[in-house]
């Protein structure tokens, strides 16, 4: 096999292993805190240990895994008195790339944010875990597309992939809570700011859309665990 080839298919073994780790992290089938073993995870997929690392690596960079200074790998852990400055975060990001994308956005740009919700509804209405919280971040990373800032965008992406594993953990309670009805109406009025470039509106329903997740979750943690806990 040639130099090339081997390139090629260590590039695509990186890739599948990547998308796995990511789904099976986020998905909490891989909980937090949970360590991952190169030689294992070589042995798991058939693969060498190279696109493993290279898979990891990419992970990492997204903030989904950790390399300890031992050089352990970990699942990243999330700490539950962090939520607080998760959310301010997340509230100062989401703001700014919603009120930029009310200012900048295009027709091509409207297009794609309501195609993005439109499947992120049918997710909802089907009752699919996995393709909502998948389909959810599309539908705020095309705003944060239309807002023409890669810099936040790309700050932004991290934050979402880091609500998604927070999203597994409690979607059956916003099922039940809300109610699948009120969760499909959570994005309509920030689409209509955002069409209508009302960047003051579309920057307030971004941070109301905030603070309604961090609600819901707390809810959740009030009912079904300790605010002392670590998940893991």
């Amino acid at each position: 096999m040639s130099t090339e080839t081997e390139a090629k298919g260590r590039r695509h073994g990186g890739r599948y292993i990547y998308e796995e780790l990511r789904k099976q992290i986020l998905t909490l089938e891989l909980r937090p805190g949970e360590p991952l073993d190169e030689v294992s995870l070589a042995a798991q997929f058939g693969l060498s240990r190279s696109p493993v690392r290279d898979a990891l690596a990419r992970l990492a960079t997204e903030g989904l895994v950790t390399i300890l200074p031992n050089r352990t790998t970990i699942v990243t852990p999330f700490e539950i008195e962090e939520f607080p400055n998760y959310i301010a975060a997340l509230d100062l990001i989401q703001r700014a790339v919603t009120r930029l994308a009310a200012q900048q956005r295009s027709e091509e740009d409207l297009a794609r944010i309501r195609a993005a919700d439109n499947a992120y509804m049918d997710a909802v209405v089907r009752g699919d875990f996995n393709s909502m919280s998948e389909l959810n971040k599309t539908f705020h990373m095309e705003i944060a597309r239309a807002s023409k800032n890669l810099y936040l965008s790309s700050y932004y992406e991290r934050l979402l992939g880091e609500g998604q594993r927070l999203l597994h953990l409690h979607f059956d309670y916003l099922i039940n809570s809300a109610g699948k009805a009120k969760l499909g109406r959570d994005h309509e009025e920030m689409i209509a700011a955002i069409t209508e470039q009302r960047a003051d509106d579309a920057e307030q329903l971004a941070h109301e859309h905030t603070m309604l997740f961090q609600q819901r979750f707390l809810d959740y943690m009030q009912q079904n665990l300790t605010a002392s806990i670590r998940i893991s």
